[in-house]
């Protein structure tokens, strides 16, 4: 089984930055797409930024300029800095990984998985 923490999340004031992590654990051997995914109160999951596993990125419109994308490979590790945040940035916000591994059987397994969430909240 393959498990995403995320962390990073908490209260900034409108202007402030937050940078999230998420670590993906288990027998993984690689992982290809990754992407952070947010949900506000009362609304649908929502993409926030992608990235290959060569690097190749891709931002919703209303981070574009503001939230950065990346991850280290070597760590199995994906991140995401934003900065200028806004009260409409208020979600709480998911990663997801294209992840192949392992099982207890040895059998190389492909699955996408989620991390259980991390709580941003912008507000004076």
């Amino acid at each position: 089984q393959v498990q995403l923490v995320e962390s990073g999340g908490g209260l900034v004031q409108p202007g402030g930055s937050l940078r999230l992590s998420c670590a993906a654990s288990g027998n993984i051997f690689s992982i290809n797409a990754m992407g952070w995914y947010r949900q506000a109160p009362g609304k649908q999951r929502e993409l926030v930024a992608t990235i290959s596993s060569v690097g190749t990125t891709n931002y919703a419109d209303s981070v574009q300029g503001r939230f950065t994308i990346a991850r280290d490979n070597a760590k199995n590790t994906l991140y995401l800095q934003m900065n200028t945040l806004k009260p409409e940035d208020t979600a709480v916000y998911y990663c997801n990984a294209q992840v192949n591994y392992y099982n207890k059987y040895g059998d190389p397994i492909a699955e996408g998985s989620w991390g259980q969430g991390t709580q941003v909240t912008v507000s004076s």
